[in-house]
């Protein structure tokens, strides 16, 4: 008998042990998905030490953006959309993994940076430029891409800066539309940028495809931005919202200030 109860309460104390461990696990793992969720959205949006080299709006040429290519050569220039949490540097890797997880200073992030790419020239000079960034939650990083599938929001943010080493470029945003990662009609920019009736034929399909629109009245001149994310709906799907580029000079500057 007394071996029995003995039996039990060394049972007990073992399920008691037990089940301090799962407590002990659960809660070291509410902590830690915590602190990973607090360190995502931190390194979605920049420190004021990175703001610092953001170019000033304006004509010629970005000296302070410059300085941040001294720091990472990868650095291929600084992209705004007005209104929106899209305010970042944009690099370029050897690859379109390269910067996935990692950020500016080349140092882990678990939501990486905004990158150019590789298929693209560095200086922005093809046709079609597509720039990739994480779809963040919070709205970091390419999270606000999301916002310009709804019309309303859409019709309110129209405008946006593309902030290179020897120029700015403004950018007028014209389309958004869904799609999926193995579209290979806007996921292979390399191929836009050969003929003017591949440029033509790109434009049309981005048109036809768009859920959101509106003419520029620049049909099938002139360079176009794309900047792609991941859709949450669907597992590979992505949001692409499209711009086109024109430098900014003192004239059309002034042009659009009066506007």
């Amino acid at each position: 008998m007394k071996i029995a109860v003995r039996i039990a309460q060394a049972g007990n104390q073992i399920l008691n042990i037990i089940v301090m461990g799962i407590i002990l696990f659960l809660f070291l793992y509410g902590g830690y998905s915590l602190w990973d969720t607090y360190m995502s959205a931190k390194s979605a949006f920049l420190s004021d030490d990175l703001l610092s080299y953001k170019p000033q709006q304006g004509e010629g040429a970005n000296p302070s953006l410059e300085d941040l290519m001294a720091i990472n050569k990868d650095v291929a220039g600084w992209i705004t959309i007005d209104d929106t949490h899209i305010d970042y540097p944009v690099v370029q890797g050897k690859d379109d993994m390269e910067y996935i997880n990692k950020d500016v200073y080349g140092e882990f992030s678990l939501s990486g940076s905004i990158f150019l790419s590789c298929m693209n020239k560095k200086d922005f000079s093809d046709n079609y430029n597509l720039v990739y960034g994480h779809h963040m939650a919070n709205g970091g990083m390419f999270g606000d891409v999301v916002s310009f599938t709804e019309k309303n929001y859409f019709d309110k943010h129209k405008t946006g800066e593309l902030y290179l080493p020897d120029k700015t470029m403004h950018i007028d945003l014209f389309a958004c539309m869904k799609t999926s990662a193995s579209d290979s009609k806007v996921y292979n920019p390399q191929n836009i940028s050969k003929t003017s009736e591949s440029f033509k034929s790109f434009l049309d399909y981005v048109r036809e495809a768009a859920i959101c629109y509106r003419d520029s009245g620049r049909q099938d001149t002139g360079q176009i931005i794309g900047l792609s994310t991941c859709s949450e709906a669907v597992t590979n799907g992505r949001v692409i919202l499209f711009g086109r580029l024109s430098e900014i000079t003192k004239s059309n500057q002034k042009q659009k200030k009066a506007e």
